[in-house]
């Protein structure tokens, strides 16, 4: 089993969401410094998603990117802060995309 870290949005019982993505991700290091194997945090990034890193991320067979602002706090739902930039050969795409023109 593997997991991928992101985010961490409280610790020991403090709120972290006003703090800005780059404080939360250094957060996030501190907390899984001695992380045991299959444990992984999601590098931080700097720079725009260009067609290069989507062509990469696509071939290494992932759902697609997303963008964040390392200067601003989390908030939960779309955002004018981030963006995901899906990629359209994923196997879900289709499933999530079916289901929606289902439900309306």
């Amino acid at each position: 089993m593997q997991l991928c870290a992101f985010d961490v949005l409280a610790l020991g019982g403090e709120d972290l969401r006003g703090l800005p993505l780059s404080m939360r991700k250094t957060n996030l290091e501190r907390l899984l410094h001695r992380r045991p194997e299959g444990i992984f945090v999601n590098p931080f990034e700097t720079g725009a998603i260009g067609p290069d890193l989507f062509r990469a991320a696509c071939g290494m067979g992932l759902e697609g990117l997303v963008s964040k602002r390392a200067d601003r706090p989390y908030k939960g739902g779309p955002s004018k802060d981030w963006i995901k930039v899906k990629n359209r050969t994923h196997h879900t795409f289709d499933r999530v995309h079916k289901a929606k023109a289902r439900a309306r």
